[in-house]
């Protein structure tokens, strides 16, 4: 019987692996569709039901994909590179949006960014005390002031905190304590956003 409890509990937490994702990918998208439609489409919608006598399901978000297309647009070009920022400089000015818009920038460019990630390789270091390893990414080498008047090679780490690796520590290690890794920028930092749940496949 107990062996029976143990076989059905694996077989629901793999159950569970392969829906749980699925069904919060669906979430989402549900809760974008009725906002995007509900955003532009409640209106419009109200205005051909009462004039042609029919709505149009969807419309709302078409509109919102054509919106954020000519955005994408203006921005790309010549203009929109002189233009925006000004934009930009004046919203941040905004109580709270000066708070809550830098990190939702942030995190938008790092999921849809086609650059590689600043970061040069993975590595661990003994920290946030000896004994104790954490998961860091280097992102600059040879800082000829601190090493100087460190009188050690010092090697710029950052230490990316769970779930989001936006977030962290900037620390400086000397380069004999920082031990190289062979999984990728990328793996590392499914590592980190799941809680070393996701293990890289090496």
């Amino acid at each position: 019987m107990k062996r029976l409890r143990s076989k059905l509990y694996r077989y629901f937490i793999s159950g569970l692996v392969v829906t749980l994702p699925v069904a919060i990918t669906c979430y989402i998208l549900f809760v974008f569709f009725k906002f995007a439609d509900g955003f532009l489409g409640k209106f419009l919608n109200k205005y051909l039901k009462d004039t042609i006598g029919y709505s149009i399901p969807g419309l709302g978000l078409i509109l919102s994909l054509i919106f954020v297309l000519i955005v994408g647009i203006i921005t790309r070009n010549f203009l929109g590179k002189k233009l925006f920022p000004l934009i930009e400089r004046g919203f941040l000015r905004l109580p709270l949006v000066n708070i809550i818009y830098p990190s939702a920038k942030q995190m938008v460019n790092f999921l849809f960014s086609k650059e590689k990630i600043a970061f040069k390789r993975v590595v661990i270091i003994e920290y946030p005390r000896k004994g104790i390893y954490s998961i860091g990414f280097i992102t600059n080498e040879g800082m000829e002031e601190t090493n100087r008047k460190s009188g050690r090679e010092m090697i710029s780490v950052f230490i990316a905190s769970t779930p989001s690796p936006l977030t962290g520590y900037f620390v400086l290690v000397p380069k004999e304590e920082v031990i190289s890794l062979d999984m990728t920028v990328e793996e590392a930092v499914k590592l980190i956003v799941s809680a070393g749940i996701i293990s890289p496949i090496l």
